[in-house]
């Protein structure tokens, strides 16, 4: 073996060597590592190789054109030459397409047809070059680029064959990158949406004491037809609406009726009680929060409208609602987006709002409590429940489909309510509407120890106050009763909470709203217990 052969293998076996390396170092890498191991590698096979220049490119799926991943250049030579457009290559990329390899010694190597690539080459100094497609499964999906600026080189079949084995090495690590981000982001879907049915589950047991006796709308009357046909017109489209009426009017069945008809209706409706929450707190409850974003905010907090993505919310005591909240919820409504307290980033939903109130909002827009361009946002579909006394005929209705409810909790049978009654009930212009007339069915069944139904329109009065006491009033007596018949025990099996239908926390906060503290004044002026 001469001299020269014994060079020429060396310097193989030398480069078989260093792909053995590259290839070593991609088995198990971590996917992070990959881009950085690449352009680590393409510098190592330059300097081998005695190159100026190599550049890894790869070709878009959405368009077909090549675009450069990694580079390296030896300092002194720019990592990217002007007119590097694919428009300057027709010839090389005909090559290309055919799966071959390009190969310039010397500028004169390029034929007649090149006249691009040759004005090209002279432009920019290159002297010599190679290019060498890389195909997956027969088509074309990257390119590995090497110049040299020196003089002219002589790039033998072995070198052409090396760098393929090399850019298959590249191609299957940052394949099995591909592969290794699919499968995190697949994992990141899958987590999002535990977390989201995990919320979702959370919010429904919170909520479920409160659904469970709104299944349907009880009541024949014209008032109430007409109220129903609005619902049946609205449910099937996504408009927002806003529902109108006295406290107590039944405004949260229209919701959940809304919301039932509607194709939104296999995701849970999530209802906010904007009356109930503290100023404070409105907006890290509506959007959510992120951990530090105040005070005693110890950790994140996933926000109403979030988990309200893909279905509907409720908006209970809109009214009652902060200016402050009032603009986010604005931009929720028209672009379906917001931030969280505390973070920048942008949340997009697809959530229908319907809200309601007992207030006169434009009087409170007048007043500056309430923005005109919210107001007019959620007005676009106005739905007004009729106070009770508008359709005493659905009275009798109400009794018994309350008197069948409180039946079951209460281990108690009734078969009749006299007709005296009945028609008391029905004489009564019921203030607090149907959630009046609830409470009154459900003291009578309290103190009902037969099969019929007795009730004192005395005691009755005295219960809800007489015609002449204001709502607020009416509520509040209700409740401390019930805190005095529970011995003002709220939370619990028994406790005041329960029996009013309602969470714990927001019957501490409607107290503290209406002033209830446990006081012996209190105490002893509350209507006495029955024993």
């Amino acid at each position: 073996m001469d001299e020269n052969a014994g060079h020429l293998l060396e310097e193989r076996l030398r480069f078989e060597q260093l792909l053995s390396n590259l290839s070593a170092k991609f088995v198990n890498l971590p996917a992070h590592r990959v881009d950085a191991e690449i352009s680590s590698g393409l510098q190592e096979i330059a300097v081998f190789l005695n190159v100026d220049r190599a550049i890894l490119w790869e070709r878009s799926p959405e368009d077909g054109r090549f675009r450069p991943i990694h580079w390296w250049a030896i300092p002194g030579v720019d990592t990217f030459l002007p007119g590097t457009t694919e428009e300057n290559f027709p010839w090389i990329l005909e090559r290309v397409y055919r799966g071959e390899a390009t190969i310039i010694t010397r500028v004169e190597d390029f034929p007649a047809e090149a006249e691009k690539e040759r004005r090209w080459v002279e432009g920019t100094g290159v002297k010599s070059g190679i290019v060498v497609p890389l195909m997956v499964e027969g088509s074309v999906v990257s390119l590995l680029a090497l110049h040299v600026h020196r003089s002219g080189r002589h790039w033998t079949p072995e070198i052409v064959q090396r760098l393929r084995m090399f850019g298959e090495v590249l191609l299957n690590a940052r394949e099995r990158k591909r592969g290794e981000e699919r499968l995190r982001q697949a994992f990141s879907e899958i987590e999002r949406l535990k977390h989201q049915l995990e919320v979702e589950n959370r919010y429904l047991r919170e909520e479920i004491d409160l659904t469970h006796e709104h299944k349907e709308i009880v009541g024949k009357s014209r008032a109430i037809r007409r109220v129903l046909r609005s619902v049946e017109r609205v449910a099937g489209t996504e408009s927002t609406v806003l529902i109108l009426g006295e406290t107590g009017a039944g405004k949260e069945m229209i919701a959940f009726a809304i919301h039932n008809m509607s194709p939104r209706r296999g995701r849970p409706l999530v209802k906010v009680n904007c009356g109930s929450l503290p100023t404070t707190l409105v907006e890290s409850e509506l959007f959510g929060r992120e951990k530090g974003a105040f005070t005693g905010a110890v950790s994140r907090q996933t926000g109403r409208f979030e988990v309200a993505d893909g279905s509907s919310i409720f908006l209970d005591e809109i009214g009652e609602m902060p200016l402050e909240a009032q603009t986010k919820l604005l931009r929720v409504i028209e672009d379906g987006e917001f931030e969280r307290l505390g973070s920048t980033k942008t949340i997009k939903v697809d959530v229908r709002v319907i809200a309601s109130t007992n207030r006169d909002l434009l009087q409170a827009v007048r007043k500056g409590v309430f923005r005109e361009d919210l107001y007019y946002r959620l007005n676009v579909f106005p739905i007004v429940v009729p106070p009770l006394r508008e359709r005493r005929e659905d009275i009798p209705r109400l009794v018994w489909h309350f008197v069948r409810s409180y039946e079951k909790k209460m281990g108690k049978s009734i078969e009749k309510i006299p007709e005296k009654d009945m028609q008391a009930l029905q004489r009564h212009d019921w203030p607090g509407n149907v959630r009046e007339l609830k409470n009154v069915v459900e003291r009578a069944m309290i103190l009902n120890r037969g099969p019929i139904f007795r009730l004192e329109m005395d005691e009755a009065r005295a219960h809800t106050g007489g015609l002449g006491r204001t709502l607020r009033e009416i509520e509040k007596r209700h409740i401390m009763d019930v805190l005095v018949e529970t011995g003002w025990r709220v939370r619990g099996k028994g406790g005041a909470a329960e029996i009013l239908g309602l969470k714990p926390t927001t019957l501490e906060a409607r107290m503290q709203k209406l002033g209830i503290r446990r006081k012996r004044e209190s105490l002893s002026s509350a209507v006495e217990t029955p024993r």
